[in-house]
């Protein structure tokens, strides 16, 4: 027979904050809500643990049904724990973090979901429960790891030139970095490589790169 305790039971949820490239722009992947509480609120990804699931699996699995992306990759950052963030109960909730590139994307909303959509950081709708919150705080978590450079490759295509990192790392922590030194300190930090392969377009060819694993 198990043993029970007298104290109180919280219900534990994960919420998550996925971001992605976007024409330049950082954007994070938001979902409607299609049930009360806050019926048709935007909110991020998320939901409650079922008994039989650790946390990782809880955060993947809510990901997937309510956006149809798969994140393999998902960073826990915070738990939010204030005694009111839900109006239905006490609800502890474990954030995480994704990055992903923009051409792995295909959105498809389902369970309580009415909809997925890419939102940008500098246009957010109101959002529902504690999610602003949740959302900055990951916004700084992203911001900070981004000084280390090699984050950022979750968030570009599998080689890529030092312009589009320079412009990746731009989005992520907003601020203007000069060319020279940030490539100074890419290759101080030696996490990446070159390749024998170059971008066309418009201007003249630029050497790709790839991350050193």
């Amino acid at each position: 027979m198990p043993f029970i305790y007298e104290y109180p039971h919280p219900a534990v949820a994960t919420d998550i904050a996925v971001f992605t490239l976007r024409r330049g722009a950082l954007n994070v992947l938001l979902i409607e809500r299609g049930a009360a509480p806050y019926l048709g609120a935007w909110a991020l990804p998320g939901g409650f643990l079922q008994p039989d699931e650790e946390l990782d699996q809880c955060a993947r699995r809510e990901l997937l049904e309510e956006t149809g992306v798969d994140a393999d990759l998902l960073m826990q950052f915070a738990t939010f724990s204030a005694p009111d963030r839900d109006p239905r109960e006490r609800v502890i909730s474990v954030a995480y973090l994704a990055l992903l590139a923009s051409d792995e994307l295909r959105l498809e909303a389902s369970t309580d979901a009415a909809q997925a959509r890419w939102f940008p950081i500098g246009d957010l709708p109101e959002l529902a429960f504690d999610h602003d919150t949740i959302l900055r705080r990951a916004f700084e978590v992203l911001g900070s790891r981004a000084r280390q450079i090699s984050p950022l490759f979750a968030l570009l295509p599998a080689r890529f030139t030092l312009s589009q990192l320079q412009g990746a790392y731009e989005a992520v922590t907003g601020e203007d970095a000069e060319k020279r030194n940030f490539r100074k300190t890419v290759a101080t930090l030696g996490c990446v490589r070159e390749t024998d392969d170059f971008a066309h377009g418009a201007h003249r060819p630029a050497r790709l790169y790839e991350p050193v694993v």
